[in-house]
């Protein structure tokens, strides 16, 4: 099997976006991945797109609207995945399977959402569609009324954490404001995301607002190319590990606070690569909501199960920390157009390996790791990716 490589990237600003849907953001990506790997759209095998949609857009069929953007891949095949918010993840390994099964060099990854034209209602019951709907529709605050039980159930069982979720939430804003690309760069601080207020008001159970990510458009690529095509580009970024493992999607049949899959999944990422947590320069992980980080914290391995809260007080995961995550800003600052964002999260960490991060640059960064998941860590997908080029 011969496994690909990232040899370019492309992407949009996130936030409220004047293209008025995924079919200009995607064009706008795919032109600048084309410029930033130095290849055609005829050197393009296949075209592999991530969109969540489920009712942002009527229009639908959304692989296909690559080739609206640019009739140059009008014959290039071209297939649509979804996965919850771990869309972009799921695109990005069909392309891989694409390249491995030797059914094409190069393969361009395109993962695209236009939310902010629907309005906040229909938003709710949108990502609602990620949920188990038979048991989990009613829930009050939609998919951020799910997280919010989450939260609740994690303070009942180990104790009030809020101010570790604002430091979270704090230190990814603080982030964000390097990130050029991100939707809200703002620094609040921890004082603010840790108090309730009218301009930080309760969302659901625990969390406030700045617990809880950006409702956002945006787009980003990934160019992905054989070893011996890569060998010859300018750039190359190779997969050490790619895992994907599910967990049961109803929150009734499972204890949702193990995060049991995205465990599976890291712990199958380091078998995979030989390597271990301390062999990581940074991670990009999924932060949909506050909670959800302090829990990746404990599945990948940096603490044990309700110890999550340790890591955020011991300055671990900041920039200049051990192991730092979420340098983007993560999805609560970089913002999270839901089929984008597993795209978005590898561009983030090659951006870091090729030392062309700028000011979110993490000195000597050597392997960095992505955790992306759809749904409440139903879908989990991590991935440890090292500079060979």
């Amino acid at each position: 099997m011969s496994e690909a490589q990232i040899i370019g990237w492309g992407h949009t600003p996130f936030g409220k976006s004047t293209l008025p849907g995924t079919e200009e953001l995607m064009a706008a990506a795919v032109t600048e991945a084309l410029e930033h790997a130095g290849i055609a759209p005829q050197d393009v095998d296949g075209i592999f797109a991530g969109v969540f949609n489920n009712g942002f857009s009527q229009q639908d069929f959304q692989a296909a609207l690559v080739a609206m953007g640019d009739e140059r891949f009008a014959h290039t095949p071209a297939t649509r995945f979804e996965n919850a918010c771990a869309t972009g993840s799921a695109a990005l390994h069909g392309a891989l399977d694409f390249i491995a099964a030797g059914r094409g060099r190069i393969a361009l990854v395109v993962g695209a959402e236009k939310m902010t034209a629907t309005p906040t209602p229909k938003v709710g019951d949108i990502l609602l569609g990620a949920c188990y709907r038979n048991e989990e529709a009613e829930t009050d605050g939609g998919f951020a009324g799910l997280f919010g039980q989450i939260a609740a159930g994690y303070f009942q069982r180990y104790g009030d954490k809020s101010e570790e979720l604002a430091m979270i939430a704090a230190k990814n804003h603080a982030n964000g404001m390097a990130n050029p690309l991100a939707h809200m760069r703002k620094d609040f601080g921890t004082a603010f995301c840790n108090t309730v207020s009218d301009k930080n008001p309760l969302v659901a159970g625990p969390l406030r607002r700045t617990d809880c990510s950006l409702v956002s458009d945006g787009a980003a690529v990934l160019v992905l190319a054989d070893p011996e095509t890569a060998a010859g580009m300018q750039r190359a970024i190779a997969f050490r590990a790619r895992t994907h493992a599910n967990e049961i999607m109803a929150l009734s049949r499972r204890d949702v606070l193990e995060f049991a899959g995205a465990r599976r999944a890291w712990a199958a990422a380091f078998d995979h690569s030989g390597l271990t947590l301390d062999d990581l320069s940074l991670v990009e992980t999924h932060d949909c909501f506050t909670i959800a980080e302090m829990l990746e914290y404990e599945a990948m391995g940096l603490a044990e199960r309700g110890q999550g809260g340790r890591v955020i007080r011991d300055g671990i995961t900041a920039k200049d920390g051990k192991l730092p995550v979420n340098a983007s800003g993560g999805l609560k600052s970089k913002g999270h157009p839901i089929g984008a964002t597993g795209v978005s999260m590898h561009v983030m960490a090659a951006m870091q390996l090729m030392e062309e991060a700028e000011d979110m640059q993490i000195p000597g960064a050597e392997i960095a790791g992505v955790f992306n998941m759809g749904g409440a860590a139903v879908a989990n997908y991590v991935s440890i990716l090292e500079r060979v080029k």
